[in-house]
């Protein structure tokens, strides 16, 4: 039977494959610790961030900014690791970004209100569900007709992102994008040219997020 889901994001784009240098990187900020590597991830998402330029272009002087929001850890998970990795890549790239874009960073509107159990070996079905009211918007007024830009360190499956912008839309943002420094290295390996700011197939990665799940998951269990 066919799936027809509405996405509730327009566009989804990412500098790069989540391989080699690019995923070393991700793992010094995220495991290691290592902050100045913020600094580079930034820069590579401000790169990918001019896909979006003309969303930026159209906004007129006196209409709100468009929010740049982190994709949230849980509470605990942030106090153990001591930072949220996609709040200091958000940071760094609006710092590459020109001065006077209309682009304002917003870290405490999305929450996290649980942890989640790891996604690998998951269904798509059971990766929705594991998330399902996991995130919440706490100052709904802040987003209400507002166009947002979701940030995040890697896009896999695109479930994280489906649960946030819905989330956002509900509570009333009018648009949100997507924007990650990394996508999964089996979708870009599709793709005969890739280019920094390229858009997402979402469907695609998510087939091919899950066949990475099932391998890693066959892995663990040999």
């Amino acid at each position: 039977m066919c799936r027809l889901i509405r996405r509730p994001f327009g566009r989804a784009v990412a500098y790069g494959s989540y391989e080699s240098g690019l995923r070393e990187l991700v793992h010094l900020l995220k495991y290691n610790g290592v902050r100045p590597a913020a600094t580079v991830l930034g820069g590579m998402l401000a790169e990918a961030l001019t896909a979006l330029e003309p969303a930026f272009e159209r906004l007129t002087f006196e209409q709100a900014p468009i929010l740049v929001i982190p994709v949230p850890l849980y509470k605990a998970k942030r106090r153990q690791r001591g930072f949220n990795q996609a709040e200091l890549i958000a940071r760094a790239a609006l710092k590459f970004r020109p001065l006077g874009e209309p682009l304002q960073l917003v870290s405490s509107i999305l929450l996290r209100t649980r942890d989640t159990a790891s996604q690998i070996g998951l269904s798509s079905h059971q990766r929705r569900a594991n998330l399902r009211g996991a995130f919440t918007v706490e100052r709904a007024a802040e987003v209400t007709g507002r166009e947002v830009i979701l940030v995040d360190d890697v896009y896999t499956t695109g479930a994280t992102a489906t649960e946030c912008a819905q989330v956002l839309r509900r509570a009333g943002a009018a648009k949100v994008w997507i924007a990650t420094v990394a996508r999964t290295m089996k979708l870009a390996s599709n793709d005969a040219q890739f280019r920094p700011g390229m858009d997402i197939d979402e469907d695609a990665a998510e087939a091919a997020g899950e066949e990475r799940e099932e391998l890693l998951a066959k892995a663990a269990e040999s």
